[in-house]
């Protein structure tokens, strides 16, 4: 009785670590650089978790239309983004999804504002 007992509680223990662990692993955006932007800005969006092997791909989201933006460069900490020609101005936020078999679309607690470019005068 007592073996069984404490089998389970080791059971359990491990299902909590591992569920703890996944939890962990979850990627996170705090924070963006710059606030706002145009056609072509690179933006620097930082927090945790987000290296190629969590996140697949990064989108602009307004609630009703997902625009998927180019990623030119992916660590742990931090991706830089470049926002696509021809978006429409407005204020988007961040939304990551995720890598695996049970991949995620997670809309992230940061946005961006996106402008039209300046005419240039001549």
């Amino acid at each position: 009785m007592k073996n069984s007992v404490l089998i389970a509680a080791l059971l359990l223990a491990g299902a909590l670590a591992a569920r703890l662990h996944a939890q962990a692993a979850m990627p996170l955006i705090r924070e963006v650089e710059p606030a706002s932007g145009t056609y072509g800005d690179v933006f620097t969006a930082t927090g945790d978790n987000l290296e190629p092997a969590q996140v697949a791909a990064l989108y602009l989201t307004d609630g009703k239309n997902d625009i998927k933006v180019v990623i030119t460069e992916q660590t742990a900490d931090s991706i830089k983004f470049q926002i696509p020609a021809g978006m429409a101005k407005g204020r988007f936020a961040l939304m990551i999804l995720t890598k695996g078999k049970d991949a995620k679309f997670i809309e992230e607690p940061v946005k961006v504002t996106i402008e039209l470019p300046n005419p240039t005068t001549s």
